[in-house]
């Protein structure tokens, strides 16, 4: 399939609520679907918040106990894979005939860590993989463990070789040429990131990687976050936009396909063709002829294959 239309939802979710959130989600994936889309991509920790400006109650040295409260509430609204809200994602795919990719909060019930993930679906309806964030930024690893190299997964699919990182691991030149290494077409980099500056990032990376980039994040205001949510006082010094957006659809050129998108939820289209990937490496491959294995050696450890959907 050389020609396929992709989608990126910027939203918010209902936050700290799963099942509100899946209704909502599923309510999205048809909007996508009605649009042609065979790829739709979702927003880091989509399910259920990106917890932007609460403390957990931690500081050097000690930890609230509303802290652990907040942290439950917001373990109870994450997701457990595999688990029902895996399987109902699978049956939003299905229905949508599109391949699915949502950001997620992973609750891992036998270490009680906590993840900051992605998740793939298949237009069958089955869940395909993940990707785990290998390096959480600041404050977010009091909240999400890191993973290691096996998190690094890419799918060769129908309509393209698909992979990605997560937010500020697309900072990371090693994360980002594992993923060039796998030969990504399609590149995902669902964030929480809604500066000026992160369209740069995007535009970069569509260009040294000579891939379709998706960018995609939440829209979100304060009066969204539950009253009763413990650690709410938190946000009294922060904005009533907490995250404006910013989500991008780029050619491998680095040209602007669809958005950014600011200050709204929406979806982003746009028909992205494979064979632009192949003619944008006329005069740059970065695992390729632009390439000096000669000097430079690269390894990645624990990396899985690229799995093959067909």
């Amino acid at each position: 399939m050389a020609k396929f239309t992709a989608a990126v939802v910027q939203a918010a979710p209902v936050l700290f609520d799963l099942e509100k959130t899946l209704e909502k989600t599923a309510k999205l994936v048809d909007q996508a679907a009605e649009k042609g889309a065979r790829l739709i991509l979702f927003p880091e920790a989509y399910i259920s918040a990106y917890p932007r400006g609460l403390s957990f109650g931690t500081v050097v040295g000690s930890r609230s106990e509303e802290g652990r409260d907040t942290w439950l509430r917001y373990w109870q609204s994450s997701v457990e894979v595999p688990g029902p809200a895996v399987d109902r994602l699978g049956a939003m795919a299905k229905k949508a005939k599109a391949f699915l990719v949502v950001g997620v909060n992973e609750k891992d019930t036998v270490s009680g860590s906590m993840y900051c993930s992605m998740l793939y679906f298949g237009p069958d309806g089955k869940y395909l993989g993940k990707h785990r964030k290998i390096k959480p930024t600041a404050q977010e690893r009091v909240i999400w463990a890191e993973d290691d190299g096996g998190a690094l997964s890419s799918f060769d699919t129908v309509i393209g070789k698909l992979g990605g990182l997560i937010c500020w691991e697309n900072y990371m030149p090693e994360a980002r040429l594992a993923m060039y290494k796998k030969g990504v077409q399609v590149y995902l980099a669902p964030t929480a990131d809604s500066r000026e500056n992160w369209q740069h990032t995007m535009k970069h990376i569509a260009l040294e990687g000579r891939c379709y980039m998706l960018g995609c994040n939440q829209y979100v205001t304060k009066d969204m976050y539950p009253k009763d949510l413990p650690g709410i006082a938190d946000l009294e010094s922060q904005p009533e936009v907490m995250s404006r957006g910013g989500s991008v659809i780029l050619s491998p050129l680095g040209e602007v396909l669809a958005g950014p998108l600011w200050g709204e939820e929406g979806i982003l289209t746009a028909e992205l063709d494979l064979d632009v990937v192949a003619k944008s490496k006329l005069d740059f491959d970065v695992i390729g002829h632009y390439s000096r294995d000669d000097i430079f050696e690269f390894k990645v450890n624990n990396q899985p294959e690229t799995m093959k959907v067909r």
